[in-house]
């Protein structure tokens, strides 16, 4: 059986689960993120949709498209952020602090290139996104 890890919003209004592994780690340094974020980096863990589920509150979930690439998820109750769903690329990223018990484990740094706040991981640091998520593919230097 594959494991099941539950999150929930700052208030517990809005409680969500996912199934099995992510199909990726990392931290976003995007100018959006960062503003979303309200910090100078975004840890995200990537799912396939059909592996997240809201099980409690989906009527308090409210969201917000600054772009047609993100549909940005949060409580109505408190305001706490949950998720983003990425439909260029199929994908939801279930925000890393909301799964307390899923071991984070990044693989990769994203829109390195607006980092604030550098970071020397030994990760791979991608100046936009790698070439098979729409990016240029290029690195740059930690």
């Amino acid at each position: 059986m594959s494991e099941v890890h539950k999150g929930q919003c700052f208030c517990g209004a809005v409680e969500l689960e996912v199934t099995g592994e992510p199909a990726g780690m990392g931290y976003c340094h995007c100018d959006s993120c960062r503003h979303w974020s309200a910090g100078p980096v975004n840890a995200f863990t990537l799912w396939e949709p059909e592996q997240v589920k809201v099980t409690k509150g989906e009527e308090n979930l409210l969201q917000y498209n600054k772009t047609e690439n993100s549909d940005r998820k949060w409580c109505a109750k408190c305001g706490g952020h949950l998720m983003t769903r990425h439909p260029g690329l199929q994908l939801i990223d279930v925000y890393a602090a909301v799964l307390p018990s899923v071991a984070f484990e990044p693989g990769i740094h994203v829109n390195y290139a607006e980092t604030v706040l550098p970071m020397k991981d030994g990760l791979p640091k991608m100046k936009d996104f790698p070439a098979e998520f729409g990016g240029s593919g290029e690195t740059v230097p930690e």
